[in-house]
């Protein structure tokens, strides 16, 4: 099935100050989180971020944030967002769910599990996850995969919120986010 930017929301798990430098390779796994966040806003793809017990942990990068204004805020103390009863309705009301965020196997596997569970496609972007370890962060993600969420790419999010070449949304974009070095 094909991720559709009508009937998908992009949610950002938990990418915050405090967390994020004990994060494996977290400066990649922070640019890969920014770029996508940035081709959600200018494919008009609706944006969550979420905030794990921020009193504590900080709050989400504000890169990620100026990447997408105004889009919600949501904090939790529970692992999952969904468990967490935080998300908001315009998230619960389309039936895709894209995935980033960290960590991998705790508060991003527990959110895409309980969405599978409330019967929603849910697509990880594996490049866009990380874990303070690498073996966790696979881990997570073959767990995901087994449970029925799809793997995908930042780059299969774009192709697939621009569904078609040859208009001047589609040039724009492939000079911003496909040439020269990306993260």
């Amino acid at each position: 099935m094909l991720m559709r930017k009508d009937h998908a929301t992009l949610l950002v798990v938990d990418v915050q100050d405090k967390l994020l430098p004990a994060v494996d390779k977290a400066d990649a796994m922070l640019a890969a989180c920014r770029w996508l966040v940035g081709v959600a806003r200018d494919t008009a793809l609706p944006v969550v971020f979420s905030e794990q017990y921020p009193k504590g942990l900080g709050h989400t990068h504000a890169d990620l944030l100026a990447e997408y204004p105004g889009a919600p805020v949501v904090s939790k103390l529970h692992f999952s967002c969904v468990a967490g009863d935080c998300l908001p309705d315009s998230l619960l009301a389309r039936e895709q769910v894209i995935v980033c965020g960290m960590e991998t196997h705790v508060c991003v596997l527990q959110t895409v599990l309980h969405l599978l569970a409330a019967g929603k496609q849910v697509y990880v972007v594996a490049d866009a996850v990380g874990s303070r370890k690498e073996s966790d962060r696979q881990l997570g993600l073959e767990r995901m995969r087994q449970a029925g969420a799809v793997l995908v790419s930042r780059e299969m999010v774009l192709f697939e919120m621009l569904e078609a070449a040859g208009s001047e949304l589609f040039k724009s974009l492939s000079k911003r986010y496909l040439m020269g070095e990306q993260p």
